[in-house]
């Protein structure tokens, strides 16, 4: 990173009277951490994700603006199977986050949203950063509590911990890779070793590259579907289970898994020893310490580690689809003579009036074919106003995927506006691995 003159800091540092240590809260959502970076004094939300090596911008409204520094146009490649996108590089710019502070950053900006965050995720999505934030400090990630504490590497000192797993990683591209093993139906119960990207950045389990080791192929039971959008489009491939993943001492029994298709492959294995990556469904189960300083990592499992890995069994790619009006009861309750409490014996209740609300709005982005949702009917574009007597704007994106992989056979009641016309639809969610 280039100086600003001779004597100026380069990278993030601690601007606070706290040289040591610096706790930030995040949000949690499909398995992503939110954090809230200021650029430049105005205050973006951005995925923190270990798998990217520059800071991305793509999510700007007329009132995000942020006067970008220093500007130049370039092309960028990421998973998927379209062509390179064009960007803007932006450098010299100032990022805080809470008291740590960098005034010499480099930030690329997409100057459209090919990644689709904001509506899946349900809230406003600016950006994603990784390396830059993370390559001076020892940092510790709490899924449990969403806090993230930033340690000085100088004068941090490990406490002592036998219920932790330390694992050394090594950098490419700025990104860390560790060893761990994996175990396939297609194998048998042997694990074969596999060199894997740790992503934050990643909602899934895990992703795996068919073929990037003889022993590495799509297990028995499986089903195709999208995986995910990247910078260069849809990233397409199959969704299964491995039997065991290994990391130290940590056994983790069937997680899920996912094998991209041979383009998307073909993009993400600029390191060719590769074999796929870990990400958020696998790494919520720890609390985890990201030491660049010392090239390792530090996991040790919380109460969710023995939780159960679950795919969407719906069939339903559900968005945010911006706000609606909706018109809303105001209920007064009348106590009875006695002045008692009003419960459902003594009291009354009457619509006095009406309000009119901007709230929330879903609607369907994919329908999976050969999914329960296909097989019952619903289209892309549906727009979802109820879903298991839940009416869709009082409740968030993340407990609409929640009910999607709850348990196979849950029944599924479903109301949506198709055309102006509200329409009813019925189905199971299906395990079909």
């Amino acid at each position: 990173m280039i100086s600003l003159n001779s004597n100026s800091q380069t990278g993030f540092f601690f601007n606070g009277a706290n040289k040591n240590r610096q706790q930030v809260n995040f949000k949690l959502i499909n398995n992503l951490i939110v954090i809230p970076l200021e650029i430049n004094g105005k205050r973006l939300s951005f995925i923190l994700d270990t798998g990217v090596n520059k800071t991305i911008l793509f999510n700007l409204s007329e009132n995000d603006s942020i006067g970008l520094l220093n500007t130049s146009k370039i092309e960028l490649r990421g998973l998927g199977t379209g062509e390179p996108v064009s960007a803007i590089i932006s450098k010299k710019n100032t990022f805080k986050l809470k008291y740590l502070i960098s005034r010499n950053e480099t930030i690329y900006v997409i100057l459209k949203d090919y990644f689709d965050l904001s509506s899946k995720m349900g809230t406003t999505i600016h950006g994603i950063i990784g390396y830059n934030l993370l390559k001076d400090f020892i940092v510790e990630v709490n899924y449990k509590s969403k806090k993230i504490n930033f340690y000085n590497p100088k004068t941090y000192k490990y406490k002592k911990c036998k219920k932790c797993e330390t694992t050394p990683f090594m950098f490419y591209r700025k990104k860390p890779f560790i060893k761990a093993k994996v175990s396939l139906d297609t194998i048998g119960n042997k694990f074969i070793d596999a060199l894997l990207l740790v992503d934050f950045g990643g909602s899934d389990a895990m992703w795996l590259f068919e073929n990037s080791k003889e022993e590495i192929k799509t297990p028995k039971r499986f089903f195709n579907d999208i995986l995910g959008e990247g910078l260069s489009g849809p990233i397409y491939g199959n969704r299964s289970r491995v039997s065991k993943f290994k990391l130290g001492r940590f056994e983790i029994e069937k997680p899920t898994v996912s094998f991209l298709d041979s383009a998307s492959t073909h993009n993400a294995r600029d390191l060719k020893q590769r074999n796929g990556s870990i990400g958020g469904g696998i790494l919520k189960r720890f609390k985890v310490w990201i030491d660049y300083p010392n090239n390792k990592f530090t996991f040790k499992k919380n109460g969710s580690f023995k939780n159960d890995f679950n795919y969407n069994m719906s069939g339903l790619d559900v968005i945010y689809n911006g706000k609606e009006l909706v018109k809303e009861k105001n209920i007064t309750n009348i106590s009875d003579a006695y002045g008692q409490r009003p419960n459902e014996k003594n009291s009354i209740s009457f619509v006095t009036t009406y309000s009119f609300n901007f709230k929330h709005s879903y609607k369907i982005k994919h329908v999976v074919e050969n999914s329960p949702a296909f097989y019952a009917g619903l289209l892309k574009d549906d727009v979802i106003i109820k879903i298991n007597g839940k009416l869709a704007h009082d409740i968030t994106i993340g407990d609409i995927n929640q009910m999607f992989q709850e348990k196979d056979k849950k029944k599924i009641k479903i109301t949506v506006k198709r055309n102006g016309v509200l329409m009813k639809f019925e189905f199971r969610l299906h395990k079909s691995v």
